[in-house]
């Protein structure tokens, strides 16, 4: 892992004439948004992709975009099978399956389908093919490294947060093997099974030789802060993260709410990190499709403005899964600067709701925020993710240019590619900056 530099922090300007215009009109205006959101290079700051020393949890090829769980959940739509005959099968027979139910019986419309189609015709596969042999050939015949070069290169992403877990035996033989990860992948320690499963956590602990119990007594919070000033220094994480139910509240009288003010948000405050707040999941609203069954609710984003009001001196990245809840973010946002809202998350990450999620921040906070991440978990869909997310938010920018323009003000392609830069990277590395 390199830490940010200052010179990382700069929005790089280019000095090749390209975009350097005023756009004058609209069309010039729409013409030099596309081209220079297309090239602004994107600091991808929540996926749940391993760098290649993680070895087998670094997931790509056709029948890991197919058993993805927005395409499994799906296919349950469409299909008689049921959850337990779908997973009592291999994973190429489930993947044969989703894609005779989603693709060759059905027309793939959804954002999730839609993603397979865009990858494969990145690659120059046949979209509209009946079975998966072409595909599998394809990408049997890949070397990973040059693979992950490849994707990374069309995606034109330079820098991806990973999601790790201090408590997975998987992720800690690597953290403790001392081998040197690929330093474009950076450590983003998830705390979700300490504040949410405490009870099935304690046991994890101890058997990283770290005294605690089921009662959150002193030693147990002593010991809880020294397992994660150890893991900071392992991973050198670029922040703190947790994903949270809807009901979740600020303060809250449980061991979650104690371990959240008594343990994470001190270690925030002591080493200078950012704590990430996913809000709104509702975990295994149907527990037969395992990780594709999990919802979404509303949650009370007054939350949010309490612990921000509370903790002055911590930086929070936040975003929330309900889309009602996007307004009243907005609002928050504008009253605390320690708050910098992130992404369209998960259920969210469809055209039309991007597009208005889009729009509103723009119109509420200016450039002070960051429009998206991919939240991929499978290498190439860093291809559609950020192909669709780019043109997304071209569109937003571009009717709040336009705006601007009839209103009166010139808008200069240095300004364009200054404002491509923060969304892309700069707010996020200025924002996790130690």
């Amino acid at each position: 892992m390199t830490n940010l530099t200052t010179k990382q922090l700069e929005y790089p300007i280019s000095q090749d004439g390209a975009g350097s215009g005023d756009a004058r009109d609209v069309h010039e205006l729409r013409k030099q948004v596309d081209e220079i959101l297309q090239k602004t290079p994107v600091f991808d700051l929540h996926t749940h992709l391993f760098a290649p020393e993680f070895g087998e949890l670094n997931l790509w090829g056709i029948d890991e975009l197919l058993n993805y769980h927005y395409l499994i959940a799906e296919m349950f739509r469409f299909s008689s099978i049921t959850p337990s005959e779908f997973w009592a099968l291999e994973k190429t027979k489930q993947s044969d399956l989703i894609w005779q139910t989603l693709f060759v019986e059905n027309t793939p419309l959804s954002e999730a389908t839609r993603g397979v189609v865009s990858v494969l015709n990145t690659f120059g596969l046949d979209t509209r093919a009946k079975d998966l042999r072409e595909s599998r050939e394809f990408f049997a015949a890949q070397n990973p490294a040059d693979f992950i070069e490849r994707v990374l290169k069309i995606a034109n992403v330079t820098d991806i947060g990973m999601t790790n877990d201090p408590l997975d035996e998987a992720e800690i033989k690597v953290w403790k093997s001392g081998a040197k990860i690929d330093s474009r992948f950076h450590a983003a320690l998830r705390l979700d099974r300490i504040l949410n499963g405490w009870t099935d956590a304690v046991p994890l602990l101890q058997k990283q030789n770290y005294e605690v119990s089921a009662n959150l007594d002193a030693t147990t919070i002593g010991e809880t802060r020294r397992f994660l000033d150890d893991w900071i220094q392992l991973m050198n994480p670029l922040y703190l993260g947790v994903s949270l139910p809807d009901d979740f509240a600020y303060p809250e009288e449980s061991i979650r709410g104690k371990l959240i003010k008594e343990v994470v948000l001190p270690t925030c405050k002591e080493h200078g990190i950012s704590l990430s707040l996913m809000i709104g999941v509702r975990r295994r609203v149907n527990p037969a499709l395992k990780l594709a069954g999990d919802g979404l609710g509303r949650t009370d984003v007054s939350v949010v403005a309490r612990i921000c009001e509370e903790n002055p001196d911590v930086k929070f990245l936040v975003t929330f899964l309900s889309r009602e809840n996007q307004h009243e973010l907005c609002v928050v946002a504008r009253k605390f600067a320690n708050l910098m809202p992130f992404g369209c998350w998960w259920f969210l990450n469809n055209a039309s709701i991007v597009a208005e999620i889009t729009r509103e921040r723009f119109e509420l906070l200016g450039t002070s925020f960051i429009p998206q991440h991919s939240d991929a978990r499978i290498f190439d869909q860093l291809i559609y993710k950020w192909n669709h997310s780019r043109q997304l938010i071209a569109d937003a920018l571009f009717k709040s240019y336009k705006g601007l323009l009839e209103d009166g003000r010139i808008v200069t392609g240095k300004e364009i590619e200054c404002d491509a830069a923060k969304l892309f990277s700069g707010n996020f590395r200025s924002w996790v900056a130690k």
